[in-house]
C-alpha cells in the first residue's frame, strides 16, 4: 500500500537553510556521537540489514535460519529427518537428528559453545572446513540473528548420551546450559517466538510460504525427510510431509505438472558430475509453454540472481543444440544458429552446486561468484546433454522443433518490432494518441493510470491532477500473452500504447532508466471483468517487463464497491462489511449506490475516493516468490482448464474460510 503526498503540499527549502542545518550537524559531531553496539544489539538495531525486512518475509526468513542449519547437517551426511512445526501463538520449533551443536566450552570465550552460537555472530562450524566441508549458511549469523529477534528462544541439545538446555530472551541467555536429561538420540531442538516489537506488521506465519519453501529444500537434497505441521488451530491441524528420492529430476517434473504445462518428453534429463570437492547436477524438462523456468541453487541457496553456475548452464545449452544441429543436419547450412532464448523456450530447469568454500554476493546469497564453476557446469551440460540427445534421438528431434519454431517466431517478432517502430516510433519520444500527459517531467514525481474504457478515461481525465498523474485508456480485454508468442505480443494493438507509454520497449529492448512513471497504476472496475484485465495486465508485465514488477513500479487502485449516503453525509465503503459499517455509522436508513464500473463515478467522486493521495488506498504489486508467481501465471493463464478450476475452487475455500 503507498500513498503519495500532494506536490502542492512539499515544502520549499531554500539553499540557505540547508547549508544552516548541515554546519548545525557538523558543528555537534565529535568522538561522542560515535556508538559502539555490543553483541546482538547491531541485530536488533537493523534487523534489515539481516534478514532483508521487518515484514512477512523477514518474519518467515527467521525459520529458513534455522532449518537451514539442520539442513547442513544433511549435506555433512548426518541429518535424515528435520519436524518444523507452528504452535498456537506462532511459536515455532525445528527439530533434526544430526549431531546436536557442540556442548563443550569454547577457549576463546569461556562460555558453552551453544551459548556461543546463538549469541555471537559470525561463529560457527562452517569457517574452518572442518565442520561443514559444503554449507549455505557461510556468514555465521543465522542461529544468533534468529535468537536476537526473538521474544524468547529455547535450545535443546541431544548428544553424548545426554540432554541439555538454555533459554534466552531477546539474545541474551537467561539460563546456563543445563543438562536435564538421558537420551540415546542426537540431534538439535529449538523453539522460538518472534518479537513483536520487530516484527510490528504481523508475527503470523503462513503456511503455504513455509511449504513452499520446505518442499523446495527437500527437492534439493535427495532422500531427505522434511515435516511440517501445523499445529495452531486444534481443530484442524495439517501436516506435510516431503521426500523426494529423485531429487531434483522430480523437482523439475514437479515445476511442469504444478502449473498445468504437457511435457514434450515423459521423464526430465538428469545429469551430474563431480570434479574434486565440487558436486554439480542439472535437469531439465521441456513444455509446450513458451516460457522458461530457470533455477539455480547452491549448497541448497536458491540463487535469484544467477551466478556462474547458470552462466555455465546457459552458454552449453545452446552451444549443444547448435553442435548437435549442425552434426545431424537438423540445421541447414543456410540456417543462422540458434540462440539462447529459442533452446530455452518451454525449458523447465533446475541447477543444483554444491561445493566448499561458497561465495555468495552478499548477506542475501541471490549470486553465486565462484567463477571455477561455469566451467564445471559447462563441460557436464555439454557432455553429457550431448551424449544424451545421441542416445535418445526422438526426444532431442522434438526438444529441435520446438527451438525452431521459437527461431522463426523470434525473426517475425524482430520484423514487427522494425515494423512497429516505423508506424508508431514505439522506441522514439512518440506517445499514443490515447494517453493524456502530465506535465511533470521528473518520472519519481509522476503517476500513469492504465483505465479501460473511454468513459471512467474521461472521469480520470477530468478529476486528475494533470500536474503528475497521466491517464491511458484502453478498450476492450487485451492479448493473453500467456498464450502467444514474441511475434503477437509486438504490434498488438492494445498493448504498443502501453509500451509507448511507459517508454521503457519490451524484451530485448527493455530499459528500465527509461521509464517515463515511477507509480504504473492499473485501475479497473471492481468486478470479474475488472479483475480479468487486471490478471491479463499483470501477466504482461511479469512475461515481458518484469522489472517494473521487481522494482515496485506496478500498483493496483482500489476504487469503492458502495456509496452510502444520508441527508447531506456520504461515505465510501470497499466491501459488504465495509457498507454495513457505514449505514451503522449514519444510523441507519441510508441510500445506497453500487458503483457496477468507473464509469459511474463522476471526475470528482474518483479523485476522491481512487487517485487522490491523501485517500486513496493502492496495492502495490511486488514479487516474493518468482517461483509462486510463476506457476499462478501458467495455471490462470494457460490452456489447461482443470488446474484453473482446482486453484479458483481452493481459493474460493480460503476467502470463504476468512474471519472477516
Amino acid at each position: 500500500m503507498s500513498d503519495q503526498q500532494d506536490l502542492e503540499q512539499l515544502p520549499e527549502v531554500r539553499f540557505d537553510d540547508v547549508e544552516k542545518l548541515d554546519t548545525a550537524v557538523t558543528e555537534k559531531y565529535d568522538e561522542s556521537q560515535i556508538q559502539v553496539l555490543d553483541g546482538l544489539e547491531a541485530v536488533r538495531k537493523r534487523p534489515g540489514m539481516y534478514i532483508g525486512s521487518t515484514g512477512p518475509r523477514g518474519l518467515h526468513h527467521l525459520v529458513y535460519e534455522i532449518v537451514d542449519n539442520s539442513i547442513d547437517e544433511a549435506l555433512a551426511g548426518i541429518c535424515t529427518e528435520i519436524t518444523v512445526e507452528i504452535l498456537p501463538g506462532d511459536i515455532i520449533t525445528v527439530r533434526d537428528n544430526g549431531r546436536g551443536i557442540p556442548v563443550g566450552i569454547n577457549e576463546k570465550l569461556g562460555i558453552s559453545t551453544v551459548t556461543v552460537v546463538l549469541t555471537v555472530l559470525h561463529a560457527g562450524g562452517k569457517f574452518g572446513g572442518s565442520g561443514y566441508k559444503v554449507s549455505g549458511g557461510l556468514h555465521g549469523v543465522g542461529s544468533s540473528v534468529v535468537n536476537a529477534l526473538s521474544l524468547w528462544l529455547e535450545v535443546e541439545v541431544s548428544q553424548g548420551g545426554k540432554v541439555y538446555r538454555q533459554r534466552f530472551e531477546r539474545g541474551d541467555p537467561v539460563t546456563p546450559l543445563e543438562e536435564i536429561g538421558e537420551t540415546e538420540s542426537t540431534g538439535t531442538f529449538i523453539r522460538f517466538q518472534a518479537d513483536p516489537m520487530i516484527f510490528t506488521e504481523s508475527v503470523v506465519y503462513d503456511f503455504e510460504i513455509l511449504e513452499r519453501h520446505l518442499r523446495e529444500s527437500a527437492f534439493l537434497n535427495a532422500g531427505l525427510r522434511i515435516l511440517l505441521n501445523d499445529l495452531r488451530e486444534p481443530e484442524d491441524v495439517t501436516r506435510r510431509s516431503y521426500c523426494y528420492e529423485g531429487g531434483i529430476a522430480s523437482f523439475a517434473q514437479f515445476l511442469n505438472s504444478n502449473r498445468g504445462l504437457t511435457a514434450l518428453h515423459d521423464e526430465p534429463i538428469h545429469l551430474s558430475a563431480v570434479s574434486g570437492d565440487r558436486y554439480a547436477e542439472v535437469a531439465l524438462q521441456y513444455n509446450d509453454s513458451y516460457n522458461e523456468l530457470l533455477l539455480s541453487f547452491a549448497n541448497n541457496v536458491h540463487t535469484g540472481d544467477g551466478g556462474t553456475h547458470e552462466t555455465g548452464f546457459k552458454s552449453a545449452l545452446t552451444r549443444v543444440f547448435n553442435d548437435y544441429g549442425r552434426r545431424y543436419k537438423i540445421l541447414k547450412d543456410t540456417d543462422k544458429n540458434l540462440s539462447g532464448e529459442d533452446v530455452r523456450e518451454g525449458l523447465t530447469a533446475v541447477v543444483s552446486v554444491k561445493l566448499t568454500n561458497a561465495q555468495f554476493e552478499g548477506q542475501t546469497k541471490a549470486k553465486l561468484g565462484n567463477t571455477e564453476m561455469t566451467q564445471i557446469v559447462s563441460s557436464l551440460v555439454y557432455e553429457k546433454l550431448t551424449t544424451y540427445f545421441e542416445e535418445n534421438p526422438s526426444v532431442a528431434r522434438a526438444i529441435f522443433a520446438k527451438a525452431l519454431d521459437a527461431s522463426r517466431a523470434r525473426e517475425a517478432a524482430r520484423k514487427a518490432r522494425d515494423l512497429v517502430r516505423k508506424k508508431t516510433g514505439v522506441d522514439g519520444t512518440s506517445l499514443p494518441g490515447k494517453l493524456a500527459d502530465c506535465t511533470e517531467r521528473d518520472p519519481a514525481r509522476t503517476e500513469l493510470y492504465i483505465v479501460e474504457g473511454d468513459s471512467a478515461g474521461g472521469s480520470a481525465k477530468a478529476g486528475r491532477d494533470r500536474r503528475y498523474q497521466a491517464i491511458l485508456s484502453l478498450w476492450g480485454k487485451m492479448l493473453n500473452v500467456e498464450k502467444a508468442r514474441l511475434d503477437k505480443v509486438i504490434g498488438n494493438e492494445k498493448l504498443v500504447p502501453v509500451v509507448m507509454a511507459l517508454g521503457t520497449g519490451i524484451d530485448e529492448d527493455f530499459d528500465i532508466t527509461r521509464l517515463r512513471y515511477h507509480k504504473v497504476v492499473i485501475m479497473a472496475d471492481a468486478d470479474v471483468d475488472g479483475a480479468h484485465i487486471r490478471t491479463l495486465m499483470l501477466t504482461f508485465f511479469f512475461r515481458y517487463m518484469r522489472p517494473l514488477i521487481d522494482g515496485g513500479y506496478i500498483y493496483i487502485a482500489q476504487p469503492p464497491l458502495f456509496k452510502v449516503s444520508k441527508g447531506k453525509r456520504s461515505r465510501y465503503a470497499f466491501s459488504d462489511e465495509e457498507r454495513d459499517a457505514c449505514i451503522a455509522e449514519l444510523g441507519g436508513d441510508c441510500d445506497i449506490q453500487r458503483y457496477k464500473g468507473l464509469g459511474e463515478m463522476d471526475a470528482e467522486q474518483l479523485w476522491e475516493t481512487t487517485m487522490d493521495p491523501t485517500f486513496r488506498t493502492m496495492l502495490r504489486v511486488t514479487m516474493e516468490d518468482a517461483i509462486a508467481a510463476d506457476e499462478t501465471c501458467s495455471i490462470l493463464m494457460g490452456d489447461k482448464v482443470e488446474p484453473r478450476r482446482e486453484f479458483i475452487e481452493q481459493n474460493a475455500r480460503k476467502v470463504q474460510n476468512l474471519d472477516v
